[in-house]
């Protein structure tokens, strides 16, 4: 099984971190929390939502009401500059945040007429992430987002990260296998064979400058 036996709850506002080897049930965990994947057994909810049993529209509108998704590959429209990639959410979001404005919390003003191919790695997960943030989502889930990335380039997305979590109050979960990025989490939930190992609080959360990589 991929997952057995975790349970697990995340509070309004915390900045979580999944970390684990391949295979230890982080991505599964990750997709279930999102409604991307079903679990076979147990019971999953978002606040008075019960996910357990929705069928696919009732999924596709909790991903799309509440919960925003960053990847380690951008899944950028390369046909799109960088504000058009963050505005086609837009059309689907109740109430979403200015583009603009979106654009400037990832520092990426000066590069929004910019297509993809003009942008580096870095840029482009800056992008994703003012992708799943213009809708204003609750909670966003990170899976790897600085794995195809080097280590300054990885720092100037997870300041992203945890300015969105303090500045919007946006629930956050990241996976991933950098044990230093652990330091900035509130807890940090360790999984092996797709059981949780155990869990770590931190005392103060490390910027993301304090890291020890």
């Amino acid at each position: 099984m991929a997952l057995a036996g975790v349970s697990l709850a995340i509070a309004r506002g915390e900045f979580i971190v999944l970390l684990g080897p391949s295979g230890s049930g982080k991505s599964t965990l990750l997709n279930i929390l999102g409604g991307l994947d079903v679990p076979t057994g147990g019971e999953v909810r978002f606040a008075d939502h019960r996910l357990t049993g929705a069928d696919e529209a009732e999924l596709t509108r909790y991903r799309r009401e509440h919960v925003g998704f960053v990847f380690q590959f951008y899944n950028l429209i390369p046909s799109l500059t960088a504000r058009e990639n963050v505005a086609l959410v837009t059309d689907i979001a109740v109430h979403p945040m200015d583009i603009d404005e979106t654009l400037a919390l990832v520092d990426l003003t000066a590069r929004r007429d910019h297509f993809p191919a003009q942008l580096s790695g870095g840029e482009q997960q800056r992008v994703a992430i003012a992708r799943a943030i213009v809708k204003r989502p609750e909670v966003l889930l990170c899976d790897e987002p600085t794995g195809a990335l080097d280590y300054a380039t990885g720092r100037k997305v997870l300041e992203v990260i945890a300015r969105v979590n303090r500045e919007l109050g946006t629930t956050v979960v990241v996976i991933t296998h950098n044990a230093a990025i652990a330091g900035m989490a509130d807890r940090v939930i360790h999984l092996a064979n797709g059981r949780i190992a155990r869990i770590d609080h931190n005392a103060r959360r490390l910027t993301p400058d304090e890291l020890s990589w």
